[in-house]
């Protein structure tokens, strides 16, 4: 539901589809796509989550994460995670990444840590390495390489127990 509107399954597929020609927009044309996107969003009530949401997607993908980060933010104060739990950790991921590219990486920091200990999910990945970013643009890279080779233990076809050693070393030296 987005405010007592059920937001079909027909808008979530019109989006997908719209952001599937995302690649066919080159810069100087990226107006044109936020255009797509907005036009979409107009479907939607007022100050819906989820248009919110999209909006700031279609600003960050085009360069603009000053323009982003307040969206993304308003969309999660208006209840996008419980819309949505998983735009609302994409969202989470995403406003990190552009508080980063804005110079705030610290509140990016402060945001995705939890997301460390949330319910696991296929954007696990996705968490560590945004955040290893933000750590590493405040000078934390040790802590940042190992939330990275953390996150790629995993999907290592051997190595997989000393990665995960190596990095939970390079933040505890005593292991």
């Amino acid at each position: 539901m987005c405010e007592s509107v059920p937001v079909n399954d027909d808008w979530e597929k019109r989006v997908e589809a719209a952001w599937a020609t995302f690649d066919e927009y080159p810069e100087e044309r990226a107006e044109e796509f936020r255009a797509v996107i907005d036009a979409l969003v107009a479907e939607l009530p007022q100050g819906s989550p989820l248009g919110l949401f999209e909006r700031a997607c279609a600003w960050d993908s085009t360069g603009h994460s000053d323009k982003a980060a307040p969206l993304y933010r308003e969309a999660l104060a208006k209840g996008l995670s419980r819309e949505s739990p998983y735009k609302g950790r994409r969202a989470k991921i995403q406003l990190s990444s552009s508080l980063r590219n804005i110079g705030q990486a610290e509140e990016g920091v402060k945001l995705l840590t939890p997301e460390l200990d949330a319910r696991s999910d296929e954007l696990d990945d996705a968490v560590r390495a945004t955040l290893a970013l933000c750590l590493s643009s405040l000078g934390r890279d040790r802590e940042g390489l190992s939330l990275v080779l953390g996150a790629l233990a995993p999907h290592l076809p051997r190595y997989q127990r000393s990665m995960a050693n190596y990095a939970r070393a390079l933040v505890d030296p005593e292991r």
